[in-house]
């Protein structure tokens, strides 16, 4: 299969089958659930291929392998197909089992299960507040929500005394928040962290691990897409 970054859209040929002894991941580069299962292909070592998709004129290909057309979706060699962020993180994590991003106790295990649920009522705000502020409507109500849910995350941190979610070292419950955290400067909501230290300690720790800083872009380059994208045009190939 021919390299390229470049994103596939409709009309384009299909990829040919996933190379041996890897696995392929369809993707979109500025997707922060895709770069959930980026962080975790590179924090595993794992040999993929990455397969990056137009998804606002999807292939009808893709469709067919995955009939809700969304990223990230896994592919393996014998031409399985796995989808939604959290069920791809986990089966990576369970097949490479080489080096576990998830906790073996089971009671651990659940733990970051049940803090990815409450970290999924936070991840809308990262939409709405930015798309409200461009209609010129009043977000004060909503940034005091997602400081109050921050808020709660950082109690975690607080109670556990550790640099990060699941302990002192990173574990798949931080890559999974990660990647908003990334474009928080971006959407101009780094102030909804003011007043909680140990989250904020967590995003500087989050910003020196190897895995981070090879999966992530600048905010300047996440301006320039996310410009494109509001503007109806997305510039899926941006910098490429």
């Amino acid at each position: 299969m021919a390299a390229t970054q470049k994103c596939f859209a409709k009309g384009s040929s299909p990829p040919g089958p996933v190379t041996k002894g890897h696995i392929r991941l369809y993707s979109m580069r500025f997707c922060p659930f895709a770069q959930r299962a980026r962080l975790v292909l590179h924090a595993k070592g794992i040999k993929h291929e990455t397969v990056n998709i137009n998804l606002k004129d999807k292939p009808d290909w893709f469709l067919e392998k995955n009939p809700l057309g969304e990223v990230p979706t896994l592919e393996t060699v014998n031409g399985q197909v796995i989808y939604e962020s959290p069920i791809t993180c986990e089966y990576l994590d369970e097949v490479y089992a080489e080096k576990k991003l998830l906790p073996s106790d089971p009671f651990e295990k659940a733990q970051q299960k049940i803090l990815l649920e409450h970290f999924s009522k936070v991840t809308p705000y990262f939409y709405k507040i930015p798309m409200g502020k461009q209609k010129g409507e009043d977000v004060s109500s909503l940034e005091a929500e997602l400081k109050g849910r921050l808020s709660k995350l950082n109690e975690v941190l607080v109670n556990k005394k550790t640099k990060f979610f699941g302990g002192d070292s990173v574990t798949m419950i931080d890559y999974m928040m990660w990647p908003w955290f990334e474009r928080m400067e971006m959407m101009e909501l780094t102030h909804c962290l003011d007043g909680n230290a140990e989250f904020k300690k967590w995003v500087q720790f989050m910003l020196q691990d190897p895995t981070v800083k090879a999966t992530m872009f600048s905010t300047d380059t996440y301006k320039a897409f996310y410009k494109s994208y509001t503007d109806g045009k997305p510039d899926y190939d941006y910098g490429l």
